[in-house]
């Protein structure tokens, strides 16, 4: 069997991140007459790159398979909204964005964030695959393109429009599987002078809070300030800021310019964050080799819980129906026997099944008609929203319990 390479240097990768087994495509939900046919299961398995140190995952399933049609639509987290219109204002601030600006967001999903320019007056495209959330955007009055961005792309918009005084890419960055193509395309389409912002996980926190249910087929990379800023260089793009941001149970969003465009002052945040990076052991294999350990740990600390719940007779629902709730479930073995519903918000999932558990996902009302002991908490990172929605549980003495970083039950 060859060696799979580096999706950002090419270098071979032999080192091990974790090995989370077989699950499937974490937003593939089953309707009920999908449950008795085969189901695809593939690799979980997360090496890290000895050369650019860029943790990363196989290209198992092509991102066509991935994001053509999805499942997930922003505009469902009443706190994503709210981090989107709070960065749009900073951003239009900062900028001086006015009617005379030009804004595109790469993986634009239900126009979620960029309605926000479009309320301002500032003309603004959105790029995203998938027919169904694009369709979304453009009924509120973002124009999308539906396509997969990347070199090609970004000549074609180039040729047929200006360049954009600012590229927004939000959660993106660890989803696209051609990470030199898509850099290159973001390059290329960026006005000289103009400014790109990414968001995305930051491995430190995944690392720190054992966060491995944020690793599924569709992020192909988790990255470092250190992987990050290499990838990005190598095509021209300086990061001139960067701010830790709490979404997504921590995330980096880093401020890019043209390296040919002129130099811009560098905060002093870059410098910084980049020696903590180091301190942590970020530049060590050390600091990879030990995470399965402490992932194995979570997985036994969440199973004694809802054993425990079962056989003391006490009922345990799931809240949520996110990637991450899938690959936790899969990878730890729990079945409709330990946690036998979820609910979600979003209709698009309800009365539908998880993948591979094929636990049943129902309207949030179902929780108000069970009176479970417990509610599992499966967007963690959302858990003081949903604590808040439904405070109510605590009428029957209901809990809140939130897996990771590890099992913990909120009075």
């Amino acid at each position: 069997m060859t060696e799979p390479l580096c999706r950002s240097c090419g270098h071979p990768l032999r080192h091990t991140f974790v090995d989370l087994g077989k699950s499937p495509l974490c937003e593939s939900y089953l309707a009920r007459d999908q449950l008795n046919q085969m189901e695809p299961f593939f690799p979980l398995h997360v090496w890290v790159c000895e050369v650019c140190l860029l943790v990363q995952l196989e290209e198992y399933v092509g991102s066509h398979g991935i994001f053509t049609e999805y499942a997930y639509f922003s505009s469902f987290s009443e706190s994503w909204l709210a981090h989107a219109r709070s960065y749009v204002e900073e951003v239009v601030e900062s900028l001086g964005l006015d009617g005379t600006s030009y804004v595109v967001e790469i993986a634009s999903n239900d126009g979620y964030l960029l309605r926000n320019f479009v309320e301002r007056g500032i003309p603004c495209l959105g790029i995203d695959p998938a027919r169904n959330v694009a369709a979304e955007a453009e009924k509120i009055g973002v124009p999308t393109l539906t396509e997969f961005f990347g070199r090609e792309v970004a000549s074609r918009m180039l040729r047929e429009g200006p360049p954009p005084d600012l590229v927004i890419g939000n959660n993106v960055l660890a989803q696209v599987p051609d990470l030199n193509d898509f850099v290159a395309g973001v390059a290329i389409l960026l006005a000289p002078g103009g400014v790109a912002t990414f968001e995305f996980p930051h491995l430190s926190r995944l690392v720190q809070e054992t966060q491995f249910d944020t690793i599924y087929h569709e992020h192909f990379s988790y990255f470092s300030l250190h992987s990050a800023r290499t990838v990005f260089e190598r095509h021209g793009l300086a990061i001139f800021d960067v701010e830790e941001i709490p979404t997504h149970g921590g995330s980096l969003r880093v401020h890019l310019f043209h390296r040919e465009g002129g130099p811009r002052p560098v905060s002093g945040r870059v410098g910084e964050l980049a020696s903590r990076e180091v301190s942590e052991g970020v530049g060590e294999m050390a600091y990879y080799d030990s995470f399965g350990e402490k992932v194995q740990g979570v997985k036994r600390l969440l199973l004694r819980f809802l054993m425990d719940a079962k056989e003391g007779g006490r009922t345990v629902a799931g809240y949520g129906a996110p990637g991450k709730g899938n690959t936790l479930l899969n990878y730890c073995g729990i079945r409709t026997d330990l946690l036998p519903y979820t609910v979600d918000r979003n209709p698009r999932k309800q009365g539908m099944f998880l993948p591979g558990t094929h636990i049943p996902i129902h309207h949030p009302d179902r929780i108000r008609e069970t009176r479970p002991h417990f509610v599992l908490i499966l967007p963690w990172n959302l858990k003081e929203e949903i604590m808040s929605q439904l405070a109510y549980i605590r009428d029957w003495g209901g809990r809140f319990v939130v897996p990771i970083p590890e099992t913990r039950v909120y009075d």
